[in-house]
């Protein structure tokens, strides 16, 4: 079980920060939230795996790959979002 979280947690923070290289401009984030970013994202790309393997809606972490895409995914939607939000000032 812990060795399962430290995986998490360690596939979390490589997929985000890979996600942040990836991605253009600057994002200001901490570690914590690098690391989150890269949870999520393996979520997302969990899901969009199912969606597009045909397995359909299944809760749960994807691998490396799944990981990384999803995690440029969340945070390309989470800097088009802030962007948005910074032209309304």
């Amino acid at each position: 079980m812990i060795w399962n979280l430290i995986v998490l947690l360690v596939v979390g923070l490589v997929a985000g920060l890979i996600a942040r290289a990836v991605i253009p401009g600057k994002q200001d984030m901490s570690i914590v939230m690098t690391i989150v970013l890269g949870v999520v994202g393996s979520l997302v790309g969990n899901l969009l795996g199912g969606l597009i393997s045909g397995r359909g809606f299944e809760l749960g972490t994807a691998g490396w790959i799944g990981s990384i895409i999803g995690a440029i995914v969340v945070l390309g939607v989470y800097v088009a979002v802030q962007g948005r939000g910074a032209r309304r000032h």
